[in-house]
């Protein structure tokens, strides 16, 4: 058994792990956001292709590193493939149930689709819009953390980096958005790289819990997918096709599923 086997075979080091790779994955958002200091202006239709490429990327992530792992999981823990499949399936559901609950009854604010949830007047936009943000990232890292369970590198790592280049187009999206309804390029900066931030406590929520609860992995597994598929239907699509751009940011989440089909392949 190799050293690093060993350390993996540590379910401490598996929380590390997930952890630590979340906390890697949001560094894109800081990337992205860096660009508020070299970019004056998005257009709308730049700005929904890139939010379009990232759900490319979170959609090919929830299917192939997450809703098929937790297939194949499943049935090494004893189950037949049906089973196996109606188990993850129904632990999707949940997720997304889960996150409509809490996108319903948690006050935010989009950009583009205005307030959602309880209605709290004396709320400052700009907390309404980082709720949002937060609610958005955090099943993201969640989805990291739980991408490493059992030590599971070779499904780890391609969905950390797919997170990783997904979360880019979404900080540069998330400080120009700010700069452009007012705010300083250097509060933008920071708010961006705030709300990324969040996916490393994600990370560490879906690593412990998968570790300390092993044979409901395929549920978790098929929840972290669930959440990431909400905020793709929910969210993301609506936003970027409402602007009569609907073809363009079809062929954006194209080429972001694309290149993580490439990743996941190769890596």
């Amino acid at each position: 058994m190799s050293a690093w086997q060993a350390m993996l075979d540590n379910p401490d080091n598996v929380i590390l792990i997930g952890s630590v790779a979340s906390l890697l994955a949001s560094f894109g958002t800081t990337l992205g956001a860096a660009g508020i200091f070299f970019v004056r202006a998005l257009t709308v239709r730049a700005q929904d292709i890139l939010l379009a490429s990232a759900a490319g990327v979170m959609l090919a992530a929830s299917i192939f590193s997450l809703l098929i792992p937790g297939f194949e999981i499943a049935e090494n823990q004893g189950r037949t493939l049906l089973v196996a499949v109606i188990v993850v399936t129904l632990g999707m559901l949940i997720g997304a149930v889960i996150l409509a609950l809490i996108h319903h009854y948690s006050p935010h604010q989009h950009f583009l689709k205005g307030r959602e949830g309880i209605d709290i007047k004396r709320m400052n936009g700009i907390w309404l819009f980082v709720i949002a943000i937060t609610l958005h990232n955090f099943p993201e890292g969640m989805a990291v953390g739980v991408g490493f369970a059992d030590g599971n590198v070779t499904n780890g790592i391609p969905l950390a980096i797919g997170i990783f280049i997904q979360n880019i187009p979404e900080g540069l999206a998330i400080a120009v958005a700010l700069y452009t309804i007012g705010y300083s390029r250097t509060f933008a900066f920071w708010v961006a790289v705030l709300t990324g931030m969040i996916e490393p406590i994600g990370g560490l929520f879906g690593a412990t819990l998968v570790t300390i609860a092993v044979p409901l992995l395929p549920w978790i597994l098929g929840g972290a997918a669930g959440a990431m598929l909400f905020i793709i239907s929910n969210e993301i699509i609506p936003e970027t096709h409402k602007d009569g751009h609907e073809n363009a940011a079809t062929f954006a989440l194209l080429g972001g599923f694309a290149l993580m089909t490439i990743l996941d392949s190769t890596l």
